[in-house]
């Protein structure tokens, strides 16, 4: 266990707090304004402390980015994308998806630790390129839980067996502009991060770029994404074809960072 000097206590407060509000509105079932603004103020805390370690964590000894760093990190950006989105679109379902997960990453740099000193050199510039990047990340990962509860908001305003059939559900249309809002802001970002990687790899990573998996995959999603934004503006791509493909992006994206950074970091030690 390595938690920069401090106990573990903090890392289970932003769990425990995570894991209650999903708890308390999977207990309810029911939409009460009080009980959603309790949430929010809540959640607002949580966010709070859990950005407060993650500073501790990755600039503490330098600048950090190790695997548990980084996916804890993407997955406090998505909690923040969703408390964010959450205040003006009342998307108090996706809490079922959003917090759990989050929970369990805040709490993985307590538990285990992975080094991952970047290097300084044109710091300002890797910074902005790693912020963009997680960013990115952080907007699909969004993307990705939305597109579920989209998934199971189909099924039951469809009357088809879904375990999440009594809960409340924003409009699809409401559902399905924020969807593709929020990959048009991931798909921007995203541009950003694979063109300052091809253009600064040799500055920042002291190597010229590399066509190996995780570049291949990125593009891959890139293009997924692309298509998918084309196909809604040219043809109107909705409903299960939106979904099916934005899940295919984010498996892929998972495939680029997520796998590489896992392989390289944490089996192989690098």
């Amino acid at each position: 266990m390595h938690n920069f000097g401090q106990t573990f206590i903090p890392y289970l407060v932003v769990a425990f707090i995570y894991f209650a509000v999903a708890a308390d509105f999977w207990r309810g079932n029911k939409p009460n304004t009080i009980a959603f603004k309790l949430h929010s103020a809540i959640l607002a805390l949580g966010l709070v402390v859990h950005g407060w370690l993650l500073y501790l964590e990755i600039f503490s000894q330098g600048f950090n980015l190790g695997f548990y760093h980084a996916l804890s990190a993407i997955l406090w950006l998505t909690v923040l994308i969703y408390w964010l989105a959450d205040l003006e679109h009342q998307l108090h379902s996706l809490q079922a998806f959003v917090l759990p997960p989050a929970a369990i990453c805040a709490l993985l740099p307590a538990f285990f630790y992975s080094s991952y000193i970047l290097p300084t050199n044109a710091s300002g510039l890797f910074v902005a390129h790693i912020g963009i990047a997680l960013l990115a990340y952080s907007l699909f990962t969004f993307a990705a839980l939305h597109a579920l509860l989209m998934y199971f908001a189909e099924a039951s305003l469809h009357n088809k067996p879904s375990p999440l059939k009594s809960l409340d559900f924003p409009p699809l249309m409401v559902m399905e502009s924020l969807l593709f809002k929020v990959i048009g802001l991931g798909f921007v970002l995203l541009t950003i991060t694979l063109l300052s990687g091809m253009l600064f790899s040799e500055q920042i990573f002291n190597q010229p770029l590399q066509f190996n998996h995780k570049t291949i995959f990125s593009i891959a999603s890139w293009l997924i994404y692309g298509g998918l934004l084309f196909g809604r503006f040219k043809f109107g791509w909705r409903g299960k074809k939106a979904i099916r493909w934005t899940l295919i992006g984010f498996a892929l994206l998972l495939l680029a960072y997520i796998g590489s950074k896992f392989i390289l970091q944490v089996i192989l030690n690098k």
